[in-house]
């Protein structure tokens, strides 16, 4: 079975939980989303993404929107809580983004990753407006800046080798 991992990274944060993935994964082909390529070549892809405004970032959605009659898992990484209302609906939007061309989602993960600091520096600024700098936001960010670590990239592992299994069924 050959199998690719793609990466998008911004602070490291998803690039580390998808080689942390790979190594579950013998044999895999990882790449970054810049050096990628073409997904019709291999029997299952993964493309991590880290969120940026609710949505996979902008290279790992252009990808994604490559990727056609193949089978599919997403990988994830945000500030917020991974298991929060939000978290869900950002992975949905990354599957949405695989619709209408043949591919199978086997499945997403989702992780909490630190959030890049001129992105907190801007939030900030913001103050009184939509993302206010709560205490509970300051909390969030707090516990984000931990993260991913290795408890994320095991469960990261046991992800992958869950959809490989899926797949080989």
């Amino acid at each position: 079975m050959k199998i690719l991992v793609v990466y998008s990274s911004l602070t490291g944060n998803t690039e580390k939980v998808c080689r942390a993935a790979a190594e579950a994964l013998p044999g895999c082909h990882i790449f970054s989303v810049d050096a990628a390529p073409p997904p019709h070549e291999y029997d299952l892809v993964i493309v991590g993404y880290w969120v940026d405004k609710g949505m996979p970032d902008k290279k790992a959605a252009n990808y994604l929107r490559t990727v056609a009659q193949t089978p599919v898992a997403l990988v994830g990484t945000l500030g917020a809580w991974p298991d929060s209302d939000h978290a869900r609906e950002c992975m949905t939007k990354g599957e949405a983004l695989l619709e209408g061309r043949g591919n199978r989602v086997l499945g997403t993960f989702l992780c909490q990753g630190k959030v890049d600091p001129r992105v907190v520096e801007m939030m900030q600024k913001m103050a009184g407006s939509a993302h206010p700098m709560t205490e509970e936001r300051k909390a969030r960010l707090a516990e984000a800046a931990k993260h991913p670590d290795e408890t994320d990239c095991e469960n990261a592992r046991a992800f992958v080798r869950g959809v490989r299994a899926q797949l080989a069924g």
